[in-house]
């Protein structure tokens, strides 16, 4: 009998709820239920054989979120959030890069395996207002759901908190093979998870809202939407659920505790699917399950909550009787061997603003790796458990696979590809982690205030035998910028990572790496 995972794995005492400042979600006076909006499939500007072309541009634009004014928001060929990008292993990808904001931004390719520093769209890749830049990578890596998002640094955080984010959904013909959901908007829903706060005439106001330990909204967004429902005509329903908040973890399970099967992760499909009643998403991770809804009725409604919350309305439509089965294996990762002479890296996460006792700094190159070499590396929280909390830590560029937990098996839905990882106060994760590409790529964690605030450092992935020159982004470059942008002395700018963290101007000049 397959067995049914009934919990979160990770501890209660260490829920974002029950530290620093916790928000409960409500939904504001007003609000009716309406349709989750899912967003449309971005068209390409072209396509030419295995080439395909297209253009992303970051807009200012208004949404009616809530009775009365509508909110000023930002996005990605939309008024808010984005469009799907849909890419096919083996294409290769031209994007144009378009900043119509009034400040500049970058693009980071959050699991999507890119050259860095550019293409991966970290600090190093600003594109200022009215301009426009191209980049190009091939993809080359299984069926998965990765994601755009802003990340200049440090106003990484305000800037995905108006809406800068967007689903990139990788195919495959593995995938297409699979007996799963797959007709995108009526039996496969993605489910972007975010959390706000409105203020006078229903606008966001991160400033407000500042908290160095992670922002907390008490309004639920889920694509866009405020109090959603999903209509289902069809028995089973596929759900790419992406943790999209600054800082808040998503707790998830239905009425009745319907079994969830998990059959991806961040960067791959499982291995094997994971039949659970309670499902944990921390900012930057995504999951995907199937649910059945074979024991509901046509006028039935079933619930998503995250903790107590209602999330999500189900409502059950009269559909056909789906006999489908999910395979016992699903995908089958490749573990690279790592040399047993290698030392282990050990990397790790300290109070809310530091990696390895420092705070980030552009020019700083803080470890290098060999293209193609496997290894491992040690993930700690440093946090104690009276005064620590959990930090989902990502990587860029590549994905990993998880070996262990102080010493223990991964949890059972952690085989397969990652890129983020959550690890409680006092743990060490290892993780099995190597890099198909040269560049320098960030690692850092992912409640975005954070890394902001430092908790942020850089890998160079090198080639020994064609060594090169990379030119790193420094502070006081971004600071005037935008300052200019903003009219402005730089004196006068407010990023808050830079300005009540110290990330930043005073390490300017430690120096790029030469390799």
């Amino acid at each position: 009998m397959t067995k049914i995972y009934t919990d979160y794995f990770l501890d209660e005492e260490d829920f974002d709820k029950n530290h620093f400042r916790y928000k409960k979600l409500s939904i504001p006076d007003g609000v009716e239920a309406k349709p989750l909006a899912v967003p449309p499939v971005l068209k390409p500007d072209k396509v030419s054989g295995n080439d395909v072309w297209y253009t992303i541009e970051s807009i200012e634009s208004k949404v009616q979120l809530l009775p009365g004014k509508a909110t000023k928001t930002w996005g990605y060929n939309a008024p808010l959030l984005g469009r799907t990008m849909v890419l096919k292993r083996g294409q290769h990808v031209h994007v144009k890069l378009k900043n119509s904001l009034p400040e500049l931004t970058t693009y980071h390719w959050h699991g999507m395996e890119v050259p860095g520093p550019i293409t991966d769209g970290g600090c190093h890749a600003p594109v200022y207002p009215g301009e426009e830049k191209e980049i190009e990578f091939t993809v080359n890596q299984p069926a998965a759901l990765t994601w755009l998002h802003a990340h200049p640094c440090p106003s990484t955080a305000a800037q995905v908190w108006m809406g800068l984010a967007m689903g990139v959904v990788v195919t495959d013909d593995q995938e297409a093979k699979l007996p799963i959901p797959k007709n995108y908007g009526v039996d496969e829903f993605p489910v972007i998870l975010q959390d706000r706060t409105y203020h006078k005439d229903n606008q966001l106001d991160y400033r407000a809202d500042y908290d160095a330990m992670g922002i907390l909204g008490e309004t639920p967004l889920i694509n866009g939407t405020i109090r959603p429902y999903i209509n289902v005509t069809t028995q089973k329903v596929r759900l790419l659920f992406l943790g999209g908040s600054n800082r808040r973890e998503w707790r998830l399970h239905f009425d009745d505790d319907i079994v969830m099967t998990q059959i991806a992760g961040d960067d791959s499909f499982l291995p094997h699917p994971v039949k659970m009643t309670k499902i944990m998403v921390t900012p930057g991770e995504r999951l995907q399950v199937v649910v059945d809804f074979s024991g509901y009725h046509e006028g039935d409604v079933v619930n998503l909550y995250t903790d107590d919350f209602k999330l999500i309305e189900f409502r059950i439509h009269n559909f056909e009787k789906d006999d489908s089965v999910i395979p016992d294996t699903l995908f089958e990762p490749k573990l690279p061997e790592v040399d047993p002479d290698l030392p282990v890296r050990k990397v790790t996460m300290d109070e809310h603003n530091m990696m390895n006792n420092k705070q980030f700094s552009m020019q700083r190159i803080d470890m290098k790796q060999k293209v193609g070499q496997a290894e491992y590396w040690d993930v700690t929280n440093t946090n104690t458990k009276e005064h620590g909390m959990i930090h989902p830590f990502h990587i860029h560029g590549t994905h990993f696979t998880v070996v262990s937990r102080n010493g223990h098996e991964p949890f059972p839905n952690e085989y397969g590809y990652k890129d983020t990882i959550p690890v409680r106060p006092g743990e060490t994760v290892r993780l099995r982690v190597e890099f198909p590409l040269l560049g320098v790529f960030m690692y850092h964690c992912h409640i975005i205030e954070h890394e902001d605030a430092g908790m942020m450092a850089q890998i160079e992935i090198f080639d020994p035998d064609h060594p090169k020159k990379y030119h790193l982004m420094d502070m006081e470059t971004l600071t005037k910028a935008f300052a200019e942008e903003k009219g402005i002395k730089p004196e006068d700018v407010w990023m808050p990572g830079m300005d009540t963290e110290g990330c930043g101007m005073d390490d300017a000049t430690t120096g790029a790496s030469q390799k």
